[in-house]
């Protein structure tokens, strides 16, 4: 049934091209509304969702932090961020999801608009500033989930720092977040590189991003990993410094990376839904223009850890050539979501469909046998 909606996605991509963020809203919507007739008993759908997009390979299959990923790609943070979602992903075909960003405290986030599409770019502007009802919500939210329905994959959660919340007082922040949600979910990221709440970037210098580390660290009573997502806007010298930070502090990996600043490069001149020119518009980039920055950053960590520190690549990843070259120059995981909504959920099967040939190619036995191969 779901191969002949194919050729109709464009169109409703296109649809919702004048207002994004609506688009986003329908799509948790229909997502939630499968899980309801599911749990009404009505599982047809899910088991069309999993015909469509799940594609075993065991060779693809992967263990890490004594967590089982039936295979290496998964949802970025930004897409499920109130988890709503959660026990969809897997019959979509993700190996592991991350939700949020949430924070302490429920907040609205910034003003509308701020989802924009650049389709020229097969990219994406967001600067939603982590838009969430908090921490305790996301908790009975997924608690709630799992007394329904056992955790088929790894669940992470992205940590921000609430907006009302003082530079000074982040840790706290954090901890209450982390503590909150420690129960309901696999693993964390510490999210510092957010280009949209505030002076939240500064908290990637050395000894902010300590104090984060070592409170963190200090509550982790149920030893969930710890990872950080940081930014590909940073110096290799500030980078270097974060690689001494998780080593020091412990932590089980870095997503690299977030979202960009930078606007070199683009095609759009202008955005339709304000039109604005494209350098004065605030927010993230997302997408194919920072795939090669993001591939950079990977491969510079992997260097300079000689692989000892786990990685998840994202950014620009819309095809199996796309997630080779992040795995090989590093990453043993990797994520995605601009991606996924430009292509559509057919994308998750062919890219691991694609990445079971590369394997084939290079006559290995398992994805993990690429990871770093041409550093």
């Amino acid at each position: 049934m779901l191969r002949f909606a194919r050729p109709l996605y464009p169109l409703a991509l296109a649809a919702s091209q004048n207002n994004p963020e609506k688009g986003h809203h329908q799509l948790i919507h229909t997502l939630k509304t499968i899980d309801r007739l599911h749990r009404q008993g009505s599982g047809w759908v899910m088991e069309q969702l999993e015909q469509a997009f799940t594609y075993p390979d065991p060779r693809l299959q992967q263990t890490m932090w004594g967590l089982d990923f039936v295979n290496v790609l998964g949802l970025s943070a930004g897409c499920d961020k109130e988890g709503e979602a959660a026990a969809l992903w897997p019959a979509l075909g993700f190996g592991f999801a991350e939700l949020g960003a949430v924070t302490q405290h429920p907040q609205p986030g910034n003003p509308q608009p701020r989802l924009f599409r650049l389709p020229q770019d097969r990219a994406v502007i967001n600067r939603f500033g982590a838009n969430n009802q908090g921490a305790i919500a996301m908790a009975k939210t997924l608690s709630q989930t799992w007394d329904y329905y056992p955790r088929r994959i790894p669940i992470g959660i992205n940590l921000c720092k609430s907006k009302i919340t003082p530079l000074e007082q982040a840790v706290d922040d954090y901890i209450f977040s982390f503590q909150t949600l420690a129960p309901v979910a696999d693993y964390f990221v510490v999210n510092v590189s957010s280009p949209n709440t505030p002076g939240l970037r500064s908290l990637q210098e050395s000894d902010e991003l300590a104090r984060i580390f070592a409170g963190l660290q200090a509550v982790n009573t149920h030893q969930k990993p710890l990872l950080v997502k940081i930014s590909p806007d940073l110096s290799w010298e500030a980078i270097a410094v974060i690689i001494d930070l998780v080593k020091t502090h412990q932590l089980s990996g870095i997503v690299a990376t977030n979202t960009s600043t930078g606007r070199a490069g683009l095609k759009t001149r202008t955005l339709a839904q304000t039109g604005n020119p494209i350098e004065s518009e605030a927010g993230g980039l997302s997408g194919q223009p920072i795939r090669a920055r993001s591939t950079e950053v990977i491969r510079y960590i992997y260097q300079q850890t000689q692989g000892t520190i786990a990685i998840i690549g994202v950014g620009g990843i819309f095809t199996a050539e796309d997630a080779w070259e992040k795995i090989t120059a590093g990453a043993s995981f990797l994520q995605l979501y601009t991606g996924w909504i430009y292509g559509g959920p057919w994308v998750v099967p062919e890219i691991l469909q694609g990445l079971g040939k590369k394997l084939d190619q290079h006559q290995l036995t398992y994805i993990s046998q690429a990871v770093g191969l041409t550093v």
